[in-house]
């Protein structure tokens, strides 16, 4: 039991470092697992790849409370409602639609058929690539949207659109919104930030689906392990949240293509 639990830390501080990282989690967490091999049914490790990214939510509630909470104080205790933060979350609600109808209509297609190293590292090398092209093309662009709150409902619908691109694993979900963000003239704060704000209902929504699908049935031993990884998967989410929104003040994310790139090449020579 010690040794399984060890492993699910592992892939908790992967799954903290890799989920906020454009980089992919998933594809990191399949390749992971096939090394670890955790003793588990099939439907848990389903679920537990799902839900353990819950770890990670949490430490983006915690570090942008404010920012999140709709309302606040007023006179005698009455609470009032920040407009701009209730008009972010609509904008986050447009965001979220076209990666939830996708989703619900092809999770198990994909899940049965692309869930491979192949895919995987295809995918990391596609979006690598895409990093170094899109920041390279816009190393002399000033953003036309600086701001979280400037980010308008267009925007934000474009955003979500390329949000759908995550559903392949390796893709990243963080990875697919910042480069759609990019691309439409978003800063890469506001577009990290973005992605901070569409990750908590998006990844509220799938750990749903699955603990419903799985069941709420867990022996002693799944739920040790289910809160190990969350536990692990939150407190490295913390550090990593900050390292990424110092990172991108003084760099770009052309050193996340690099290693997208790299790691997919690795994963290729690996299966010869």
């Amino acid at each position: 039991m010690a040794a399984e639990i060890l492993k699910i830390i592992f892939l908790g501080i992967i799954e903290g470092i890799t989920e906020w990282l454009p980089i992919s989690s998933t594809g990191h967490m399949l390749i992971a697992e096939r090394f670890l091999r955790l003793d588990a049914s099939d439907g848990f490790k389903e679920m537990f790849f799902v839900v353990i990214q819950l770890g990670a939510i949490f430490a983006v509630v915690v570090m942008f409370w404010r920012k999140m909470l709709p309302f606040r104080s007023g006179d005698k205790s009455r609470p009032v409602f920040k407009r701009d933060t209730v008009s972010l979350w609509l904008k986050v609600a447009v965001a979220c639609v076209p990666g939830a109808v996708v989703a619900l209509m092809f999770d198990e297609y994909i899940e049965a058929r692309l869930h491979t190293p192949v895919v995987i590292a295809c995918a990391l090398i596609f979006y690598g690539v895409a990093f170094i092209f899109i920041e390279s093309r816009n190393k002399n662009r000033a953003p036309r949207t600086k701001t979280l709150s400037g980010i308008s409902y267009n925007e934000a619908l474009i955003i979500g659109l390329f949000q759908v691109l995550s559903i392949v694993p390796g893709t990243s979900r963080s990875g697919a919104t910042i480069i759609g963000a990019l691309l439409i003239g978003v800063s890469r704060q506001a577009a990290a930030e973005f992605t901070f704000f569409m990750a908590v209902p998006v990844m509220f929504g799938l750990s749903a689906v699955k603990i419903l699908k799985f069941g709420f049935c867990f022996a002693a031993t799944e739920a040790l392990m289910l809160a190990a990884g969350m536990a692990s998967a939150f407190l490295v989410s913390v550090l990593t949240i900050r390292f990424l929104m110092d990172f991108i003040k003084k760099h770009d994310f052309s050193a996340f293509g690099w290693y997208r790139i790299a790691l997919g090449f690795v994963v290729l020579l690996s299966l010869i």
